[in-house]
């Protein structure tokens, strides 16, 4: 049967590891040093001009003020904290403060085989970018002072205890065997389902949804869209914290599953609309890539093309029902393709975890049957717990935020002017 790859959860029995037993291998860390930079590549500029793109002219540097902001707040407290709470011993539930303000992380200490500071900053381009996921859910209508206390208190409240459940190996998830290689629970999960929270509890834009509110520059988001792609390359493949065959694996799939994925979503939108967009193939690509990401190490092209399909269709009438049936105003479709995708991938990630089609490889059938049997069982664990956790407590915090700042929207005048001259006092287009 084939050894399942748990990427960044199988990195270390204990933090810091000095360099003892192990020496440093340089093809190793000169791609995760490379993959680091993709990941936040994929935050600043990708995401940010994804996201501005799809907002109404009027909100644009708000949107690109958020994303930078939550990236130099999220840097600053894992480095006092963050880091150490999630990947420290501590116990099944959180880490500990054995690496306050990244004490013991010398040029000499080593996480497995590469730099303990390059672990530190790899898992903060992952911490820097779900949060500024959510930012999608409340565009348009949030204050600024919200945005960053609520990012805070949900980065140190939610992100990091699921990081160290699922990806430290003290934690919970981890010991039960949950197979997420590079984020479907902790980074996708999370963030789509603290945006529907989020959506929810902040209300609609004045106006939604009997006034139309088209993306104002499809160029920009398309140009962010193919930033996310090439980025997600460090995000998935760069998972395997090696220069080895599995992240070549994990960066094949992960390519077939974002075209697959468009395609299916663009397919759909022609069929049923008659005209393919460009809104519709890229956000495609993003429900395959969010999709794949927690199977990644685990499944081979076959797989990556079902998933990727699953993720388009799927996606697609998800987004179409909380738009349109429920009228839920989930500015940029943050649940229905990364929540859904993140729950669609960590689920389908317990079937397909082969290099082939199957999760029978090697075995007969009835214990192929019993073994995937027993990985889904895990999987859902996973999930609900994931799912539950993220939503009481993004509750929890939005409410204690809207304490914290007197409310958690602009008023409404400032909303129809826009926050770019409402809060920032800036016009982005403005010459």
């Amino acid at each position: 049967m084939k050894k399942i790859s748990l990427g960044l959860m199988g990195l270390l029995l204990t933090l810091p590891v000095f360099a003892q037993e192990v020496t440093l291998n340089g093809a190793n860390t000169a791609w995760i040093l490379t993959s680091t930079a993709l990941v936040l590549f994929m935050t600043l500029p990708g995401l940010a001009l994804f996201y501005a793109g799809l907002v109404r002219v009027k909100n644009v540097l708000s949107v690109l003020m958020q994303c930078f902001a939550i990236a130099c707040v999220v840097s600053l407290a894992w480095l006092i904290a963050g880091y150490s709470l999630a990947f420290g011993s501590g116990n099944a539930l959180i880490g500990d403060f054995s690496m306050f303000m990244l004490v013991g992380v010398t040029e000499e200490a080593l996480a497995g085989d590469i730099p303990l500071s390059l672990h530190a900053m790899y898992q903060m381009t992952f911490a820097i970018i779900t949060p500024a996921l959510i930012v999608g859910a409340f565009a348009e209508r949030m204050k600024f002072s919200s945005m960053l206390i609520f990012s805070l208190l949900w980065l140190f409240l939610v992100y990091i205890p699921i990081c160290h459940w699922v990806w430290a190996s003290t934690g919970w998830l981890f010991a039960m065997g949950l197979i997420d290689f590079a984020g479907g629970t902790v980074v996708h999960i999370t963030a789509g389902i603290a945006a529907l929270v989020a959506a929810l509890v902040i209300g609609r834009r004045n106006g939604f949804p009997s006034i139309a509110m088209p993306p104002h520059n499809m160029t920009m988001t398309v140009t962010g869209a193919g930033m996310l792609w090439v980025g997600w390359f460090g995000f998935n493949a760069g998972s395997a914290l090696a220069a080895n065959g599995n992240a070549a694996m994990a960066m094949l799939v992960t390519h077939i599953s974002a075209a697959a994925g468009a395609f299916a979503w663009m397919l759909i939108e022609w069929i049923k609309f008659k005209k393919p967009s460009a809104l519709g193939i890229v956000t495609g690509m993003v429900a395959g890539l969010g999709t794949i990401t927690p199977a990644s190490g685990n499944v081979g092209p076959g797989g990556a093309l079902i998933i990727g399909i699953s993720a388009g269709v799927i996606c697609f009438y998800m987004t179409q029902f909380i738009k349109r049936k429920l009228k839920i105003d989930d500015s940029l479709d943050v649940f229905p393709v990364h929540g859904v995708g993140g729950i669609l991938g960590t689920f389908l990630v317990g079937i397909f975890a082969s290099t082939q089609l199957g999760a029978f490889s090697g075995q007969g059938f009835a214990a192929g049957v019993e073994s995937m049997s027993g990985q889904i069982q895990i999987q859902l664990i996973g999930i609900v717990a994931t799912l539950g956790y993220t939503a009481v407590v993004t509750y929890l915090l939005l409410k204690l935020t809207s304490l914290f700042t007197g409310g958690l929207r602009v008023t409404a005048e400032e909303e129809s002017v826009g926050l770019d001259l409402s809060l920032h006092e800036e016009d982005g287009y403005k010459l």
